[in-house]
C-alpha cells in the first residue's frame, strides 16, 4: 500500500497512540522511574534543575493548541485540571517552579518532535517514546502507559468489528504525525489508504460525513470522544498487547541532549514514589481505561 497519506487541515493534539484485557485494560497505567534523586549525587529535583532552564527563574511549559480532555480541561493547562496539565505542575514543583514561575505556550505536535532548538522546557503532548524520535529530541522516563483503541459511530461501518482482520476493509483515519497512523500502516494495513488529520475536529467531520469508517487512537483518547464529544459513538475495541502496538509509553519532551530531562526523571520518579502520580492518573484517568480486546484472528 501507498504510504502518501491524505492529510487534512488545522494541528491538534488528542488523536495519538496507544491495547489490554477483555472488557478492561490491564496495560493501561502510570510509569515512571523509582530513584529519587540523581544516582551519586543526591540532589534533589529542584537543586538539579538550577541554571537549566530556559529562563532564569522560570519553567517554560508547551502543549498542544489546543488541548484537550481528559488531559487538559477546559484548554486551560494553567489551572492544572485534566491529567496532563495536572501532572505538568506537579512536575514542575518537584523542580522548584509554581504559580506565576511556571509559563505555558502552545505548540503544534509536529512542530514539537522536529529536530532544532525548543522554544520551551519540556512538551507534553501524549507524544509516545520511540527509537526514530529519539533521534531528534529528548524525553523523560515514561509517565504513562496506553493502548491503541478503533472508535466509530455504534450503527456504522464498524460496528461488527471484533478483530484486527475486520478493519482491514473499514475506511480509517489517525491523526498526522502520531503513532496510532503508523499502527495503521504497520499493522492493520487496510485496503483503503487511510487519512491523516491535524485536528480532533477534523476527524470527527470526516466521520460524521462518511469520508471515514472509524478512528484508531489512544484508548483514553477513544474514551472520551465517545463518552463527551460524538454523540451515537463507541469504541469497538482495544488491540492485545502481542498485535504490535500496545502498550506504548508517553514521556515529557524536551529538546535533544537537554540537561533537564535528567532532573525531570527525578521529579517523576519522586512522584510515583510518593503516590502522587498514581492519584493523579486515577483521579483523570480512570474513567477512560475500559474497552473490550480485538482478537488477532
Amino acid at each position: 500500500m501507498k504510504r502518501s497519506i491524505l492529510a487534512a487541515a488545522v494541528l491538534g493534539s488528542l488523536l495519538l497512540a496507544a491495547c489490554g484485557d477483555d472488557t478492561k485494560s490491564s496495560d493501561t497505567q502510570p510509569a515512571g522511574s523509582t530513584a529519587g534523586t540523581t544516582a551519586g549525587t543526591g540532589a534533589t529535583a529542584a537543586e538539579c534543575a538550577a541554571g537549566k532552564t530556559l529562563a532564569a527563574d522560570s519553567l517554560t511549559i508547551a502543549t498542544g493548541d489546543p488541548a484537550f480532555p481528559p488531559y487538559v480541561i477546559d484548554d486551560k493547562p494553567e489551572a492544572g485540571k485534566g491529567f496532563e496539565a495536572a501532572l505538568a505542575l506537579a512536575v514542575a514543583k518537584e523542580l522548584g517552579f509554581e504559580g506565576d514561575a511556571v509559563k505555558w505556550i502552545r505548540t503544534s505536535f509536529d512542530g514539537a518532535i522536529a529536530p532544532g532548538e525548543k522554544d520551551f522546557d519540556f512538551n507534553l503532548q501524549q507524544f509516545s517514546i520511540n527509537p526514530d524520535r529519539e533521534q531528534i529530541v529528548t524525553f523523560s522516563d515514561p509517565y504513562y502507559t496506553a493502548n491503541q483503541s478503533v472508535l466509530g459511530y455504534a450503527d456504522g461501518p464498524g460496528k461488527d468489528v471484533t478483530s484486527i482482520a475486520d478493519l482491514k476493509t473499514l475506511k480509517l483515519g489517525a491523526a498526522a504525525g502520531t503513532t496510532s497512523l503508523s499502527f495503521i500502516l504497520d499493522v492493520i494495513k487496510p485496503d483503503v489508504e487511510p487519512f491523516a488529520f491535524n485536528s480532533n475536529a477534523d476527524a470527527k467531520t470526516a466521520l460524521d460525513n462518511g469520508t471515514i469508517d472509524a478512528i484508531i487512537t489512544d484508548l483514553p483518547t477513544g474514551l472520551y470522544i465517545s463518552a463527551v464529544e460524538i454523540e451515537g459513538t463507541k469504541v469497538f475495541g482495544q488491540f492485545p498487547v502481542g498485535a504490535g502496538g500496545a502498550g506504548e509509553t508517553w514521556g515529557l519532551l524536551f529538546a535533544k541532549d537537554s540537561p533537564l530531562a535528567e532532573c525531570a526523571n527525578i521529579a517523576l520518579a519522586t512522584l510515583t514514589s510518593n503516590g502522587s502520580l498514581a492519584q493523579i492518573t486515577d483521579e483523570w484517568m480512570a474513567a477512560y481505561t475500559e474497552a473490550p480486546t480485538l482478537s488477532t484472528d
